[in-house]
């Protein structure tokens, strides 16, 4: 009974400080079901019509979902103390003939395919999953062509790049975060070159505000017809953030297409060489040299062997100095290439990237005053000028 008291006697005090605290000053209620019924506004039929644009949405997703696969890599790696250590990546790709043949990232792919332990498993959309071969890989390109043994494939159709304006209306599908099959739209934001965190530079990157997300590498970007436009790349983040900051880039399709028929044949891209050591020309530099135009590459070496020697292209044989860098002067002045004014080393650089070894190109210069075309056709590149 003595140890029940202090007890009792603490229940009450408990209760009589609910009572005077909370339930008589009316802050702890009960709630009475409602006794009128709540009107909601329903749509009258469930067959709104859609508009033109997402009409178009659903049209490009359809036609296309069944041709874009998940990649998922697995390698193995050593630890500190040589141990293995399994690694898994994971990326898009999508289906280019009825072969099999699959385009992805060459970052997709890179530690299984460099990898003797290295798996790469394709799944398709109908969640079918299928062992990939590489078939082709170019680091330079960030570009890889991958093959499965499968039935029944839809290839994408294959669009062009030359005309792309900034604005256009684009779609990406691809398996952000493994969310197989998803789509986003956006624009062309700008075209222009970008280099990735692995040093590789993307000449006339698209750029799209469409969302881009870790595992979309690899994905179609498609214009408004459903072509492939673009191989999705990378995104522009914020530091420590890996999600879409509404910057995405995309390699061209006119890239990888100059490619393609290398790496399905040979394994490689052999890379195109014109076999020339060039400085730009700027009006002022024209003027003080006594040029036919006012812009272009000004030859001051022709490499021995190289396709430009063996097209007849003369490089320099006055000496003269460029700042404090000794060059010769008197070789041809490359304007255009293929009806393309060339400026700078850049564009040169950008025009080789979308030919292969073997291509010819009609090479305009001015040798003297007198302005010709002169047709050269590409060597494969063996060193670099």
């Amino acid at each position: 009974m003595k140890l029940l008291r202090p007890v009792a006697i603490a229940v009450l005090l408990v209760g009589a400080f609910f009572y005077f605290t909370t339930y008589r000053s009316g802050t702890f209620r009960t709630v009475d079901s409602p006794t009128a019924k709540v009107e909601l506004t329903q749509a009258a039929s469930n067959n709104v019509p859609l508009d033109s644009e997402e009409q178009n949405n659903i049209s490009v997703y359809r036609k296309n979902i069944g041709s874009v696969v998940n990649v998922t890599s697995r390698s193995i790696t050593l630890d500190f103390f040589f141990g293995p250590v399994p690694q898994e990546g994971e990326g898009s790709g999508f289906i280019i003939d009825r072969d099999g043949h699959i385009v992805t990232n060459f970052h997709v792919i890179a530690g299984a395919s460099a990898n003797r332990g290295g798996q790469i498993q394709v799944t398709l959309h109908n969640l079918k999953k299928y062992r990939a071969a590489v078939v082709g890989a170019d680091r330079s390109h960030d570009l890889a062509v991958i093959q499965i043994k499968a039935p029944d494939l839809a290839p994408m159709t294959l669009g062009d790049t030359r005309n792309l304006q900034v604005g256009q209306k684009v779609y990406a599908i691809g398996n952000p975060f493994g969310l197989a099959g998803t789509l986003t739209s956006g624009i062309v934001s700008s075209i222009r070159s970008v280099q990735e965190p692995n040093g590789v530079m993307i000449d006339e990157a698209i750029q799209t505000d469409a969302a881009i997300n870790p595992g979309n590498s690899g994905g179609p970007l498609l214009n408004w017809h459903g072509q492939v436009i673009g191989i999705n790349t990378m995104i522009a983040s914020n530091p420590g953030v890996e999600q879409s900051a509404g910057i995405g880039f995309a390699i061209p399709i006119n890239t990888a297409k100059a490619v393609l028929n290398d790496l399905l044949t040979l394994g490689r891209v052999r890379r195109p060489e014109l076999g020339v050591l060039t400085v730009p020309i700027v009006p002022d530099l024209a003027d003080q040299l006594g040029l036919a135009a006012d812009h272009g590459l000004l030859v001051i070496r022709v490499v021995p062997g190289s396709a430009a020697e063996r097209a007849g292209l003369r490089g320099g044989t006055e000496p003269a100095f460029y700042g404090n860098v000794r060059i010769m002067l008197g070789g041809d002045l490359i304007v255009a290439i293929n009806d393309q004014d060339v400026q700078d080393p850049t564009q040169l650089t950008q025009i080789m990237n979308n030919h292969r070894a073997g291509d010819t190109l009609k090479v305009t210069i001015y040798r003297g005053k007198r302005k010709m075309d002169v047709n050269v056709t590409l060597g494969e590149a063996r060193e670099q000028v």
